[in-house]
């Protein structure tokens, strides 16, 4: 029996580059364990910052350097390297913007081969913020307030501006957190409790996107819960995060030994299950399809739950929660690595 080629994309043309290079690098170790090295074999696939496509040696050299290379390669965009013509299955692993935003994703479609993880509309409806809590809010799951602004009104005549802060103010008051819509990883999320800080909030947020949205700030524990399949998908145990910054920011989220992942979370039964429950409902609605990451508020003085966000490319790097939930679940990484890849072969057919 012929081996199964699985083609490896990773960097990509996000802030997240070097963040996708490390989660690579792990899903590959996975590949080349002793039983997915009878199934499987790797074609590394590394999109350069500027774009560009490389295969072969090249893109096995970032891999084992685990970061991007002193010299962008030069060439076409979309101008494919001919080894992925061999690809039976795709791995995409690119965080952040053109890369799990339905971009990628919808140009795998068009190759007409299996890949990993959701596909356009599952994509772009959990990388984009206010059309994901738009779904969830006609869905009926329960979100603290939030408030979607367009750029052109926070960069607008001294008119209009004041009256944008007036509006945050009135409906979702401080302290708040502002975020651009479609970035991952935190960047340019700032938290605010006053006016002051808010204006210098939407300024820095606007810089990144031209949709931001405003949510309400509450004391919560957060906690997450990983999701694994297609049609009807899986739980795992649920995780939770503790750190002393305003919130899980860049370097907390990336760094070693900046929060503490406690895994299983110590909740009550009744609010593991509902955690478990939502999740669930929060992959099924935006039609995710693979994996998922799912962030929950847990507000323990009122026992309220609130449902924050899917991610549906959530990071393989050794910090990452989504890997560490299904171990503690009881599916190891590398059969974690095979069982989303037969998931992408499924959905496929």
């Amino acid at each position: 029996m012929s081996k199964i080629r699985v083609g490896l994309l990773f960097g990509g043309r996000s802030g997240e580059h070097e963040v996708s290079i490390r989660s690579a690098d792990a899903i590959a170790q996975a590949l080349q364990s002793e039983d997915n090295t009878q199934k499987y074999d790797l074609i590394p696939v590394y999109i350069h910052k500027n774009g560009i496509w490389e295969a072969g040696e090249a893109a096995e050299g970032v891999l084992a350097q685990q970061t991007p290379p002193t010299l962008e390669a030069s060439g076409n965009l979309w101008e494919f390297p001919p080894e992925i013509a061999n690809i039976d299955v795709w791995f995409p692993i690119l965080h952040g913007p053109n890369g799990e935003d339905g971009t990628v994703q919808g140009l795998l479609t068009l190759m007409q081969v299996p890949f990993v993880g959701s596909g356009v509309l599952g994509s772009a409806l959990g990388m984009d913020k206010i059309a994901m809590k738009t779904a969830f809010a006609q869905a009926g799951l329960p979100q603290v307030r939030y408030k979607g602004v367009n750029r052109d009104k926070v960069w607008s005549s001294p008119c209009v501006f004041p009256k944008l802060c007036d509006e945050i103010e009135d409906e979702i008051g401080y302290p708040c957190f502002v975020k651009p819509a479609n970035l991952g990883s935190s960047v340019g999320i700032s938290k605010a409790t006053a006016r002051s800080e808010l204006e210098t909030a939407l300024d820095e947020a606007a810089n990144y996107d031209r949709r931001l949205i405003v949510e309400q700030g509450i004391i919560a524990r957060e906690v997450e819960c990983a999701v694994l399949g297609n049609e009807d998908p899986q739980a795992s145990v649920v995780g939770e995060i503790s750190y002393n910054t305003d919130f899980y920011d860049y370097e907390t989220k990336y760094l070693e030994g900046k929060a503490e992942l406690y895994i299983p979370a110590p909740l009550p039964d009744t609010i593991f299950k509902q955690v478990q429950e939502i999740a669930k409902q929060a992959f099924m609605v935006v039609d995710a399809a693979g994996l998922g990451r799912v962030d929950i508020f847990y507000e323990e003085a009122t026992g309220k739950v609130y449902l924050n966000e899917i991610n549906t490319l959530p990071g393989f790097t050794a910090t990452s929660m989504y890997p560490q939930l299904w171990e503690a679940t009881g599916v190891p990484f590398s059969q974690l690595v095979d069982r989303l890849i037969q998931l992408g072969i499924q959905r496929h057919q």
